[in-house]
């Protein structure tokens, strides 16, 4: 038997008024999902244990079948791992975005969907300027960037707040503050001088584009979790393509494989038809492959309702028609969400995710689509969400 996990990330949300009450997973086109769901099996999903943070770190966990309870000790490190940054004890990391203040609001946790290329020449002006041999900028991909301190373990304990969390709203509310706060608050401003006048900046400026203002720091960290392997779990041979470090990261702390599939992005522009192409050919080689998409997510931070449902019918059309015509009587497939991402909201939420089960020996249980409501009619629900793996691969 071969098994397949797609992650639309974020692609679960809420009722949009102006759209007739309706979600954005309600309002796509989705007659692939649709025949899934109709063969199939529906449900509930719950990946985010009551007080913990809806973080994708967090929820992405469940999926793979481990307690964020027990295994979560923050995404900083998980990030660090894919991008090849080891850390000892008394070092910490924190998330490094790019941002966009005007008029004291936030307003783009992304600096307007930085590109990579324009991320990576930001991040070496700050080690330029603001780097030692106790404070270090490392690039990743898009505006995801980590930044490590040495001899401030102090910083851990800060409380911060993700800048997704809180678009429009008053950013110096928001600071870092309370113990260890001081050190990320001196960085945070003195960035604001680095890319004053950064070319990077002043081509976006004449481009149209939001201008990167600062850095804004959260999701600090001084231990990396001790996962066990993926295979020493479960049994099997795991694999997973992603365009975000987070999901790559999570993978090599699992033990699984990290695909190279050209043209697999965070956005819009990610290859989806090239990404379900890569992952059913990797399936000759491993039991099970992870499929991660960011596109529904990333529309839903920034409020764009017609961009996620596009995200989201592109998955369908590109990449759930392969998977229902790929090792037929052989395979099991479960689609999901990893949390709610609600356009009108533009941040996570702790909600159950609709997942969805089909393939060899999978009853249906009711389901017409792949939506929050028809997930919740028929009565089949997963709490908590580490254990909705078990039902893809031992029930």
């Amino acid at each position: 038997m071969k098994y397949c996990v797609l992650i639309m990330d974020g692609s679960a949300g809420l009722p949009i008024p102006e759209c007739g009450g309706k979600t954005s997973l309600e309002l796509a086109r989705t007659p692939n999902l649709d025949a899934m769901a109709s063969a199939g099996s529906a449900g509930l999903s719950y990946n985010v244990p009551p007080g913990m943070d809806p973080d994708s770190a967090v929820a992405c966990m469940a999926i793979f079948g481990y307690d964020p309870k027990v295994y979560y000790t923050g995404r900083a490190p998980i990030e660090a791992k894919s991008l090849g940054i080891n850390f000892v004890q008394g070092e910490v990391l924190f998330r490094c975005n790019p941002v966009t203040i005007q008029d004291g609001k936030m307003v783009s946790h992304s600096a307007g969907s930085i590109s990579t290329e324009e991320d990576q020449q930001l991040m070496v002006a700050l080690n330029e300027k603001l780097g030692n041999d106790k404070i270090h900028f490392y690039p990743g991909v898009a505006y995801r960037n980590i930044l490590k301190l040495k001899g401030a373990e102090d910083t851990v304990q800060a409380v911060c707040a993700p800048p997704h969390d809180i678009p429009g709203k008053p950013a110096a509310e928001f600071l870092p503050h309370g113990k260890g706060s001081s050190l990320l608050l001196e960085l945070m401003k003195s960035s604001e001088e680095v890319f004053k006048d950064h070319p990077v900046n002043a081509k976006r400026l004449a481009g149209g584009k939001l201008p990167a203002t600062g850095i804004w720091l959260f999701w600090g960290s001084g231990r990396a979790p001790a996962l066990p392997s993926f295979k020493e779990v479960y049994g099997l041979k795991a694999a997973i393509t992603s365009g975000v470090d987070l999901l790559r990261g999570l993978g090599k702390m699992t033990g699984m494989s990290i695909l190279g599939i050209p043209g697999v992005t965070d956005g819009p522009d990610n290859n989806y038809a090239g990404q379900a192409k890569g992952a059913l050919e990797a399936l000759k080689d491993y039991d099970i492959v992870i499929i991660h998409i960011e596109a529904p997510d990333e529309a839903g931070h920034a409020g764009l309702i017609e961009k996620k449902i596009e995200a989201i019918e592109r998955i369908d059309a590109e990449v759930v028609s392969r998977l229902q015509n790929s090792y037929q009587g052989e395979m099991r497939v479960l689609t999901m969400s990893d949390h709610p991402t609600p356009v009108k909201v533009r941040t996570h939420t702790s909600d159950p995710v609709p997942f969805l089960l089909w393939g060899a020996g999978i009853s249906a249980n009711g389901g017409k689509r792949f939506t929050e409501l028809e997930a919740k009619k028929t009565g089949l629900v997963v709490n908590p969400g580490h254990n909705t793996i078990n039902k893809l691969i031992r029930e």
